[in-house]
């Protein structure tokens, strides 16, 4: 029970955290809200591996893959995502990084055996990008601008990063523990993140109220330290376009929470384009026989 029980909780917490992303930029930068949230998750990590005595570095490619993770997965994704939630409503920021499982099934496909494109599986692919050419043909000034159609554009950059990462911890990860695949790449994205707050944040004013503390703690702990350590535990043990599952599901629950709480526009585009993003998905990480 432990598998479906762990899918379950990582779709609550990243269905949540797009909507807490964005009530955090309300008092903190977004490079420097990156740098801090895992800054703290690696402290955390880092505690929890001394503790279970788990040692870093002894892998063929670990030290490979901390650079893939840090430089794609954390400081390249979710700088844009952060940096793109500025501009763009979190549910919809949620539904373009859904795109997430096409690229990896697709980059799956050329990489790793037994994980190949089948016709239903290219359908759905096509399907969801189609979805996404849905949205883009909304008018963006309803959702706050020609500024969120750029920010909207640039988003896209961040599932095809992150789909390399989930890809190569999959072929070259096997063995690697998952203390090693988040606490090290945190770390070093608080630094990469650090320096360019530091670059481009200096003059922007940082607020820390209870609202924008609680925010970061929340990312922090139960949206990075615990998720994904789950996660990479969960990839270590089904197949990666199973595991990418979640990002079908997530998006729907960052719209409803987006919706509720934040009070986000959505336009009819933007509603049609996302059942044919989730739909594309389904179709796309089908089980094959």
């Amino acid at each position: 029970m432990r598998i479906p029980l762990t899918f379950v909780l990582l779709c609550l917490i990243w269905g949540s955290t797009w909507s807490v992303i964005a009530i955090g930029l309300k008092g903190i930068p977004p490079f420097t809200g990156v740098a801090i949230r895992f800054a703290i998750a690696a402290a955390i990590l880092f505690l929890l591996a001394r503790i279970r005595g788990v040692r870093f570095g002894r892998g063929r490619h670990e030290v490979g893959l901390w650079w893939i993770n840090a430089l794609l997965a954390f400081a390249g994704s979710y700088g844009i995502v952060y940096w793109v939630e500025q501009y763009v409503p979190s549910g919809l920021t949620a539904i373009l990084f859904a795109t997430y499982p096409l690229f990896v099934a697709l980059l799956s496909h050329f990489v790793l055996p037994g994980e190949r494109l089948q016709w239903v599986s290219t359908f759905g692919t096509v399907v969801g990008f189609a979805g996404v050419a849905v949205i883009f043909s909304s008018d963006f000034s309803e959702l706050g601008g020609p500024q969120v159609a750029v920010a909207a554009l640039v988003m896209m950059i961040s599932p095809f990063i992150s789909a390399i990462s989930s890809v190569a911890v999959k072929k070259y990860g096997s063995g690697v523990h998952p203390f090693s695949l988040t606490s090290v790449p945190m770390a070093m994205t608080a630094g990469i993140m650090g320096a360019l707050a530091l670059g481009y944040e200096r003059e922007r004013e940082i607020v820390f109220d209870s609202v924008s503390v609680s925010a970061l703690l929340y990312l922090a702990i139960v949206g990075s330290a615990v998720s994904f350590s789950l996660y990479y535990w969960l990839l270590a043990r089904i197949p990666a376009t199973k595991a990418a599952l979640i990002a079908y599901v997530v998006p729907v629950i960052a719209v409803i929470v987006g919706m509720v709480f934040l009070d986000e526009p959505v336009t009819p585009q933007s509603v049609i384009g996302s059942l044919l993003v989730v739909g594309g998905v389904m179709l796309t990480v089908k089980q094959r026989r």
